[in-house]
């Protein structure tokens, strides 16, 4: 089955039919750019909150305007397809903007989850989803596990093993 949706609409009239059967829908979203075990930790606590769980990914347009030129690492249709083959990851979409405001007011989620590191308040979307009756929540995040950690681990082993060739 495939579980990526480019549609927002056609993931919506998905979303809509499995809530008419009593499913509790989790959405979050994210870079996801190089995943680690803080991501799969993280998305396994969101699936446990509900039946489904639905990942937006931020396109690469839209990391470049929030993570820097450099990123992202891996392209977005990779992205997607990594995240494609978890099991505990329902269904994969991608949105262009900074934010998944539109995608959330497409999709409306029963839940709405993000990282630690974000205050209730602050989470993009809440208002859509408490309108409807959903809950808003954060997960804490794995200390010390952090896309940007590693790249910056790359980056200072690569740098000592070609200072100390010279």
């Amino acid at each position: 089955m495939n579980k990526i949706f480019l549609s927002w609409h056609n993931l919506s009239n998905k979303l809509t039919s499995l809530k008419d059967i009593g499913k509790k829908i989790v959405f979050t979203n994210g870079c996801f750019d190089i995943i680690h075990i803080g991501h799969i930790d993280y998305l396994k606590k969101a699936k446990a909150l509900g039946d489904i769980l639905v990942v937006g990914i931020n396109s690469d347009k839209s990391v470049k305007n929030i993570k820097g030129k450099f990123r992202p690492i891996i392209n977005e249709k990779e992205r997607m397809q990594i995240l494609e083959a978890f099991y505990f990851v329902d269904f994969v979409t991608l949105f262009q903007e900074d934010t998944p405001y539109n995608l959330i007011k497409t999709i409306k989620p029963d839940i709405l989850v993000k990282g630690g590191d974000w205050d209730i308040k602050n989470i993009v979307g809440r208002d859509i989803v408490e309108n409807s009756g959903g809950i808003v929540t954060t997960i804490p995040y794995l200390k010390g596990y952090s896309t940007s950690n590693i790249i910056k681990k790359i980056l200072e082993n690569y740098s000592n093993e070609h200072s100390s060739n010279s």
